[in-house]
């Protein structure tokens, strides 16, 4: 899926199967993709890592091709507290006990909650275009309701979100991409077919129970970790044209949550490493190099 990368498909704890393109050597860097995409959003930054380190690249679970498991009564099976545990136990498959870990939308709340929960395995961390969940919920407003509007649609009560969106998935994905994204920045047909083909019966579901999660059990997790700050290095990156610039000082956000924070704009909306992959390049190799340390 990814230039120059091998897929692999890694069997995880809770009989989930995780997908992922590796490729390139030296210190491991762990690379997860956020909503509604793959991994095939980090198809131009990759592999220029992969010339410095071991790049590992996943599916989330229920997305790509990644197991879809079921949410369960709580909604426990898309926790970021699960999604984190998968890829911990997909770097430990390949022997990377320490590694760098880069999330963007849903995948840096996966890694924040991977910060807390596994501190002892990350080296560094990049967060891109979010902050907190709790903080979002708890500072909900009408701005943020109207620019987010889709965390509290997709949050509904089965299989509402699901019906709706299933009616013309690839409207839905097609003008998500283009309303987060930076005015007259266009995603080329080839991967929004990838993206289209990928965005299934299964992969709305749990997409929509990932979402569920973070208005839920993830609110708990927390809530319980209201006091746990993140101790590894934290790149914290934004898009200027996006939502997330306008409604919040995203940096001042998270050095609430986190010992030492780095802080980098990016001119370009919600989708930082399609659309300025030579920026988000620079700003990550820059923060590897001097903050990492394996």
């Amino acid at each position: 899926m990814i230039k120059g990368f091998q897929t692999v498909k890694i069997d995880v704890p809770g009989d989930v199967t995780i997908a992922a393109s590796v490729g390139g050597s030296g210190p491991p860097v762990l690379l997860l993709h956020g909503y509604p995409q793959h991994r095939y959003m980090w198809r131009h930054v990759a592999p220029e890592l992969a010339t410095r380190y071991t790049v590992v690249v996943p599916d989330l679970r229920g997305y790509g091709e990644s197991s879809a498991p079921r949410a369960g009564a709580d909604g426990a099976g898309y926790s970021k507290r699960a999604m984190a545990a998968d890829q911990v136990a997909v770097m430990r498959s390949f022997g990377h006990e320490r590694f760098a870990v880069i999330g963007h939308d849903r995948g840096a709340r996966v890694t924040h909650r991977m910060c807390l929960d596994h501190p002892d395995a990350v080296v560094a961390a990049a967060v891109l275009d979010i902050v907190p969940t709790l903080r979002l919920f708890d500072d909900t407003d009408q701005a943020f309701a109207t620019a987010y509007y889709h965390w509290f649609f997709l949050i509904q009560a089965p299989d509402l979100p699901e019906r709706m969106i299933g009616a013309d998935p690839e409207y839905f994905l097609r003008t998500t991409l283009e309303r987060w994204s930076a005015p007259g920045f266009t995603y080329d047909e080839d991967t929004l077919a990838r993206y289209v083909a990928a965005f299934d019966a299964d992969t709305i579901r749990a997409s929509c129970d990932d979402y569920r999660a973070a208005a839920a059990i993830d609110l708990e997790h927390d809530r319980a970790d209201i006091d746990a700050r993140i101790t590894c290095p934290l790149l914290v990156m934004w898009g200027r044209t996006g939502a997330m610039h306008r409604l919040y000082d995203v940096a001042a956000t998270w050095r609430d949550r986190a010992i030492d924070v780095r802080a980098v704009a990016a001119d370009c909306g919600h989708f930082i490493p399609e659309e300025q992959p030579r920026e988000t390049l620079a700003a990550l190799t820059t923060f590897l190099e001097e903050s990492a340390t394996w």
